[in-house]
C-alpha cells in the first residue's frame, strides 16, 4: 500500500468553504482522476484519507496537508496534476510527496497565519501588538458547546508583529478600499484549547481596545513543526523528501555494487 501526503490551499471565496464541504469535493475529485483508493473495512467503506488540523472556516490557506492511501503507486507528481485539475480553482494541490516517515500529525505543532486589518492604521495596530506581546497573560473568552469558556490567548502565541502592507500575502481585489490597511503576521502554537487568530484579536481588543472595522482577512501561511531556538516554523513534507531522495541515491548505488 503506498501513502501519499498532499499540501493543499483554499484561496479566494473558496476560504468560506467549511473542512466538510472540502471533504465532499476531494472525494469527488479522487473519482474523476481514478485514483486507487483504498478503502476502510466494516459496512460502509470510505477513501482511506486522513486529514490534519483543518483550518477554520472563513480563512485561507496555503498549507493544509492530508494523506491517501492507495492500493497502486502511482507516480506523486502526476496524482497532484490530476486531483488539482479535478478540484475547483481555489482549492488547488500545491504539494504531493510519497509519506516515508512516520507522524505528520505530529510535524504540526504552530501555524504562521497572516491578518489584514481593513481600515486599522499600521501605527494603531503596532501599539496594540506591543502591549500584546508585553502582557504575560491575555484572558480571552469564546463560546463553547459547554458555555462560554475563558483561556489565555497569549501564552500560545510564539511571535506578533506588524508588517508593511507591501509585505501581505494576501490580495486586496475582493475587498478594494483606500483606507489604511494594518497586516499582523502571528506564530502561534498548537495547544489545547487551540488558539485561533480570531482569540488573538479578542486579546488586542482586550488589551489595547483595538476594534477593526470591517472583519479580519485570515490566512495560513505554514504550519509545521515549531523550532524554539529560531522561532520558526519547518516544512512538515522536508522529512518525506529527503527520504526519498536518499532512496533514489542509495537504489543506483545498489545496482552498481550488485553488476560489480
Amino acid at each position: 500500500m503506498q501513502r501519499i501526503r498532499l499540501r493543499y490551499t483554499k484561496r479566494g471565496r473558496l476560504r468560506f468553504t467549511s473542512h466538510r464541504d472540502f471533504q465532499r469535493a476531494f472525494e469527488r475529485a479522487l473519482r474523476r482522476a481514478e485514483v486507487p483508493m483504498a478503502y476502510s473495512a466494516g459496512f460502509t467503506p470510505h477513501p482511506k484519507v486522513s486529514y490534519a488540523n483543518a483550518a477554520p472556516t472563513g480563512t485561507g490557506s496555503e498549507a493544509e496537508y492530508l494523506e491517501i492511501a492507495l492500493t497502486a503507486p502511482r507516480d506523486p507528481e502526476q496524482l497532484r496534476a490530476l486531483l488539482d485539475e479535478s478540484l475547483p480553482t481555489g482549492l488547488d494541490i500545491t504539494e504531493a510527496v510519497e509519506a516515508r516517515t512516520s507522524g505528520l500529525a505530529d510535524r504540526l505543532t504552530a501555524s504562521v497565519w497572516e491578518l489584514r486589518l481593513d481600515g486599522v492604521p499600521p501605527e494603531e495596530a503596532r501599539r496594540a501588538a506591543d502591549a500584546f506581546n508585553a502582557a504575560e497573560t491575555v484572558e480571552v473568552q469564546r463560546l463553547a458547546k459547554n458555555g462560554v469558556r475563558t483561556f489565555d490567548a497569549r501564552s500560545a502565541v510564539a511571535s506578533l508583529e506588524v508588517r508593511g502592507s507591501e509585505e501581505t500575502h494576501s490580495s486586496q481585489a475582493d475587498r478594494p478600499t483606500d483606507q489604511p490597511c494594518a497586516i499582523l503576521r502571528l506564530v502561534v502554537r498548537h495547544v489545547t484549547p487551540a488558539v485561533r487568530p480570531d482569540d488573538v484579536l479578542s486579546g488586542l481588543r482586550a488589551v489595547a481596545d483595538l476594534a477593526p472595522p470591517v472583519p479580519a482577512a485570515v490566512t495560513r501561511l505554514a504550519q509545521g513543526l515549531f523550532d524554539e531556538e529560531t522561532g520558526t516554523v519547518t516544512d512538515p513534507l522536508a522529512p518525506d523528501r529527503e527520504a526519498v531522495e536518499a532512496h533514489s541515491t542509495a537504489e543506483p548505488t545498489a545496482a552498481a555494487t550488485a553488476s560489480a
